[in-house]
């Protein structure tokens, strides 16, 4: 077979097209890269900026490309020149590679000349589209190589490096400086070069005849045609979408422009000869006032064009063309192009809905996708390139607040595609093998010539397409159709050279035809490619600032905010305009697409967030109208409306009860909540459009953002809502807190109507860190702010006498002082406050609590421990001779820090009897929250037998103590106490000393009867120093200690009673016998005997007769000699002190039998009134103690003085208790 001297296989055009043309992209890349590192000071090698090195270069520079080795300048080149060749051999082979590139485009357009190719893009489209490729894209290197104002000092240092080091220049260095010269103005060259390409170069652009100006439409004629529209012919909607030009449909508008611009650059002289080439390149000048050359550089073609062309004779009528059209491009481009994008928006809209609910529709209307994403990244692109180089003042034309809303519906086609691509796969492959098979096959044998080659192509074509069947498809086979693809290809180059014996331009349905059927093949095996051809916004890498711009116009307009996830989603087209031959950039563009993405997702959260927050805030207010505290002022103005007389005047306007916002009389009524609703829906849907986006191999979760950005807000905000003040040390009620945290929980609940996300997930890690003394970030919580301001504000204050605590309302109240407190105490100790502080601090918080107050009681006890040691011997001797009233009271004035010992206990008795409000409490919370598991815990700990081991007795009061259940042993308190243990004492020493500290508490109460405010006070039912705590403190702190030192806990308290009985007698203080028999009180209060000894025990300590006592000094165990008689004995008329119901605590009563319960009012009032008539005995006062001959025995003062405080405490009672069962009854 003859095609003449030169053969079309031979030439390989379309292998050499392919190559070029990757191999072309890629030198762009390497080249662009150095451009932008030399521009950049912080990137640029630093021999061009080295100050040793200015001189040699300016002198290179100079002389360039001229090679002068003994120059002066040149000598610290000398020692850098090894340096140099290293570091700049990157750049200076680029340049080579580019002139070698060069020299193969020239080569190949030279042999395409010589073969007469046949261009026509609606024929053979592969074949001009790679041609017109090739031409542009060598015009952009060429041009982009020109603007790299250091190339010729790069080229010129590494080859006198070169020449220093191997005594020769670098063998490319002549030809390369040649080049670099000859470019200098780089189209001027260009023009030069292609005059002998002219013919081939005009014949390829004047094809886009029929392509070029039916692209290039306005809005109105787009609109008007019913273009992308699916609904516009519902009886075609199931037909194929056809075209003669099917690749040309979804031809970037922004290549064919940048084909005609420097097409006809290059061969500018047919616009003076052919009409059709004229108006083509005016059409394109009108368009734009730029074109992009490769990534963010811009070629601004009027200002190019007309510099070109002054200075060529004849052209002037062409630079007036060009001067009306850059006026037209300034007046009328921005608005043309910002009504397509109005109308593309409204178009991709209607086809994404439509596919979503009819995905089968992407078989037959594939086309339509494609060019929809096509026209879409064409606006986009353009908008992008002008917004940045905006030649008018003004710039309301190149600002589209809606920018967000196309690229999201570009995104959504996308998805589509991605999502049903084995729908049009199928669709496809039946396709291709039921009728384009057969119609090719026709063709085919209807040729009336068809050489070997060309014939064998033609049917490996038809045979590839009969074999296909859907069974591939359902088996998941992968199809690869780049063999057809390259052969077609082929079969162009070898149809449109002259002389061909098979012509493809005499054949062109033939071409027509197997550019529908690539296609086809396309929508099969490249559906991934076709996307990338079409819709890729890589550009967006290399416009941040403008990208981050539109990002934000995106979120501050509420109706955009809904589509602000194509954002990120963009970040994932980046890794696409990377190139093989410049892998050293993936790293910087894939680092690039990361942190915005991240920043864009993490920009969303917190605009949500934000929301959110201002959604609990008003949720908060109105949550805040129903606390108890606001219905004051409304039963106020209710009672005053019934009592007010009728008046002239108003009265004042009845305050708005809560939820009145709720209701509405006109529904398009909207308030501020209404619209923080609505932008929060919006940008919900857009964090939720996608459960993650994949970003060079890292995965985005876009609602794990807002979840962390939930989680710091919740955080934030539970704490910022105690308001805690540490300057005026105020802080929110416990109950105050909870409502608000419980409104905002509400709030964050109905984001799952939004998004889906785990709020409870988001709950259990706030709320938990919230447990802890501080949070995941260091920063405090409300444990730690609340146990601070119970210790260090309200218990400091009782430690001061400012408060006390009240036994009966189980709450601390203020006492009047001069100086009032900015808090009632009352409003924070209360049943209500604890359990609110239980429920926000749970269990784990609580338990926090206790062990801080622990830390608090340990170190009371470790300065009690200090003042043991002090009165140690003191203290021995009082602990042997507590039945010698005389001696007992010389040792007592020998002791030291009396006082310090009963204050430092009171505040212990202090700070347990806040525990218990505590503890009981987080019981009640727990009961509700879990009661079977309390209940549980309540068996364990009520069936432990009493001989169980100490070790596993305490594991289970540990477990008692942290579900709120009181316990006989505290073990908190024991392990507090037991961190006290010192190296430096033994055990025995230790033991003894906890053994001394209970006989120092028991002969220091007697002292409490010179202070005025021991007094009894009925309001609190206690004593306004807090002295009725000590018998809490005495009973938990004798429990803990002597557990840690294994020894008799009822040993130890019978001899507490046996030490301060005759004591409490002896200085007739009925008041703190009183005291110390609240030792057990509660135990009878709960119908329970105290843990360690019957109470009878307990009652009958307070009087010993004189023959059960040892004798002086005759036993020195002190533990054998405490014996205590039976319950009831009468001493002196006196009988022993009782508990009456409740709990409530009796004064001492005769020992007569007692009058009914109705008489016994009237026999107290006589009691009294007799009492006041009887003279006061004149005797000496006589103190009350042992004697060796009687009997315990009383002077007639003694029992005068005992009466009078008895029959004075039963009318005190009598009418306490009065009140008492009033308010019962109430």
């Amino acid at each position: 077979m003859s095609r003449g001297v030169i053969q079309p296989s031979q030439q390989k055009l379309a292998e050499k097209l392919t190559i070029l043309n990757d191999r072309g992209i890629g030198m762009l890349t390497r080249v662009y890269n150095i451009k932008k590192a030399c521009g950049d000071p912080k990137a640029k090698p630093s021999y061009l900026v080295d100050k040793n090195l200015e001189s040699a270069v300016k002198f290179i520079v100079r002389k360039f490309p001229a090679v002068e080795t003994r120059n002066n300048n040149l000598a610290q080149l000398q020692k850098e020149k090894s340096e140099i060749l290293k570091n700049l051999a990157l750049y200076y082979f680029t340049f080579v590679d580019v002139m070698e590139f060069k020299d193969h485009v020239c080569e190949l357009l030279n042999t395409i000349d010589a073969c007469q190719v046949f261009f026509d893009i609606t024929v053979n489209f592969d074949l001009t589209k790679n041609y017109l490729d090739l031409v542009v894209t060598y015009t952009t290197l060429m041009t982009i190589l020109s603007r790299i104002e250091e190339r010729k000092a790069i080229i010129g240092l590494y080859n006198y490096a070169h020449e220093m080091t191997h005594g020769a220049s670098d063998r490319e260095y002549p030809r390369l400086g040649q080049m670099i010269v000859d470019y200098e103005n780089p189209l001027k060259k260009l023009m030069e070069e292609f005059v002998p390409h002219g013919k081939s170069l005009s014949d390829a652009l004047i094809s886009l005849q029929m392509v070029y100006p039916r692209r290039n439409l306005s809005a109105d004629q787009w609109r008007n045609a019913q273009l992308l529209s699916l609904i516009s012919a519902p009886s075609t909607m199931l037909n194929p979408a056809q075209s003669d030009t099917m690749p040309c449909e979804y031809l970037s508008l922004d290549a064919m422009e940048k084909w005609i611009v420097f097409g006809f650059i290059l061969c500018h002289a047919v616009l003076n000869s052919d009409a059709t080439a004229l108006s083509l390149w005016k059409v394109a000048l009108q368009s734009s006032t730029c074109l992009c050359l490769f990534r963010d550089e811009v070629f601004h073609i009027h200002k190019a064009a007309e510099d070109l062309f002054v200075n060529i004779r004849g052209y002037n009528k062409r630079i007036n063309d060009i001067r009306e059209c850059k006026e037209q491009a300034l007046s009328h481009a921005g608005s043309m192009h910002r009504e397509r994008r109005k109308f593309l928006r409204s178009a991709l809209k209607e086809l994404a809905t439509v596919l979503a609910d009819q995905p089968g529709l992407l078989g037959p209307k594939a086309l339509f996708v494609f060019m929809a994403l096509s026209f879409a990244r064409d606006e986009i692109i353009w908008l992008l390139r002008h917004a940045d180089n905006i030649q008018k003042k003004s710039t309301d034309d190149f600002i589209d607040k809606h920018i967000a809303e196309l690229i999201f519906y570009m995104e959504e086609l996308r998805a589509h595609v991605r999502k049903y691509g084995p729908v049009m796969q199928r669709y496809y492959v039946q396709y291709l093998s039921g009728f384009d098979a057969v119609v090719l096959n026709e063709l085919v044998q209807n040729l009336s010539v068809c050489p070997e080659d060309e014939s064998i192509i033609m049917s490996s074509f038809v045979n590839t397409m009969t074999s296909l069947s859907v069974k591939q498809v359902e088996d998941g086979e992968v199809f690869d159709f780049r063999g057809m693809r390259l052969d077609w290809f082929r079969l162009q180059a070898y149809t449109s050279v002259s002389k061909a014996s098979l012509g493809i331009a005499d054949h062109k349905e033939l071409g027509k035809m197997m550019n529908t059927i690539i296609f086809h093949t396309k929508m099969v095996d490249s559906l991934v490619e076709m996307l990338v051809e079409t819709s890729d916004l890589s550009i967006f890498c290399f416009y941040s600032r403008a990208f981050e711009k539109m990002f934000q116009q995106c979120l501050e307009l509420p109706s955009q905010s809904r589509h602000s996830i194509c954002f990120p989603l963009l970040c994932t087209h980046f890794m696409s305009c990377t190139h093989e031959l410049c892998p050293e950039e993936r790293h910087h563009i894939g680092d690039r697409s990361l942190s915005l993405c991240n920043m864009f997702l993490d920009e969303m959260a917190k605009q949500a967030r934000n929301l959110i927050t201002d959604i609990c805030t008003e949720q908060c207010t109105l949550s805040d109208q129903l606390l108890p505290k606001h219905c004051a002022k409304t039963i106020s103005q209710a009672v005053n409306k019934k009592s007010k007389k009728a008046t002239g005047k108003k009265g004042e306007p009845e305050r708005e009860k809560p939820g009145m916002e709720s209701m509405r009389k006109n529904r398009l009524l909207v308030t501020n909540l209404d619209k923080l609703h609505t932008a929060l829906s919006e940008l919900c849907f857009s964090i939720n459009y996608v459960p993650n986006l994949a970003v060079w191999e890292h995965t985005f979760t876009p609602r794990e953002y807002l979840t962390s950005h939930l989680e710091i807000r919740f955080t934030k905000s539970i704490v910022g809502m105690t308001m805690y003040n540490q300057a005026t040390q105020e802080i929110a009620k416990p109950s105050e807190l909870l409502t608000s945290v419980r409104a905002y929980m509400t709030v964050l609940q109905s984001i799952e109507n939004y998004v889906t996300i785990d709020i409870t997930r988001v709950f259990n890690n706030v709320l938990l860190q919230q447990t802890q003394h501080l949070d995941s970030h260091g920063e405090p919580t409300i444990t730690s702010l609340y146990t601070n301001w119970y210790l260090e504000t309200l218990l400091r204050q009782v430690s001061n006498g400012h408060i006390a605590y009240f036994p009966a309302m189980k709450a601390f109240v203020n006492l009047p002082t001069e100086n009032e407190l900015t808090f009632n105490a009352e409003e924070y100790s209360d049943i209500s406050e604890m359990r609110s502080l239980s429920e926000l601090l749970g269990p784990y918080g609580m338990k926090f609590l206790s062990e801080s107050l622990m830390w608090h009681i340990s170190s009371q006890v470790a300065e009690l421990k200090k003042l043991v040691v002090e009165n140690m011997e003191v203290l021995t001797q009082m602990r042997t001779s507590f039945d010698k009233p005389e001696h007992m009271a010389a040792l007592f004035k020998k002791l030291t820090s009396v006082d310090s010992v009963l204050k430092r206990m009171t505040i212990i008795g202090v700070i347990l009897s806040f525990r218990s409000l505590a503890q009981e409490a987080l019981r009640d919370v727990l009961s509700c929250h879990i009661p079977f598991l309390v209940s549980s815990v309540e068996d364990f700990k009520d069936h432990i037998p009493r001989e169980t081991d100490m070790k596993v007795a305490m594991n289970v009061y540990e477990l008692s103590s942290a579900a709120g259940l009181p316990c006989e042993i505290d073990p908190a308190l024991v392990v507090a106490l037991s961190s006290q243990k010192s190296e430096n004492i033994s055990p025995e020493e230790e033991y003894k000393i906890a053994c001394l500290l209970m006989v120092f508490v028991a002969v220091s109460l007697p002292t409490l009867a010179s202070n005025v405010m021991s007094q009894y006070s009925p309001a609190i039912e206690g004593h306004c120093n807090n002295i009725h705590c000590l018998a809490k403190a005495i009973n938990q702190i004798a429990a803990a200690l002597f557990t840690i030192h294994k020894g008799s806990i009822e040993d130890r308290l019978k001899e507490f009673l046996a030490v301060r009985s005759p004591l409490l007698l002896h200085y007739y203080m009925l008041t703190f016998l009183l005291i110390v028999v609240q030792l057990f009180e509660g135990y009878v209060t709960t119908k329970e005997e105290p843990p360690f000894f019957p109470i009878h025990l307990h009652e009958a300590g307070f009087l010993q007769p004189a023959e059960d006592r040892p004798g002086d000094g005759q036993d020195d165990d002190a533990e054998q000699r405490i014996c205590l008689p039976a319950a009831g004995h009468d001493r002196a008329g006196v009988s022993l002190p009782h508990h009456g119901p409740a709990g409530v605590l009796l004064p001492l009563r005769p020992a007569t039998k007692r009058l009914p319960r109705r008489l016994q009012a009237e026999h107290q009032r006589q009691r009294i009134d007799a009492l006041h008539t009887q003279p006061r005995p004149t005797g000496p006062v006589l103190a009350y103690g042992p004697t060796h001959n009687d009997k315990y025995t009383l002077t007639a003062y003694t029992k005068y003085k005992l009466n009078t405080l008895n029959y004075a405490y039963n009318a005190s009672m009598l009418i306490f208790r009065q009140c008492v069962t009033c308010r019962l009854k109430r």
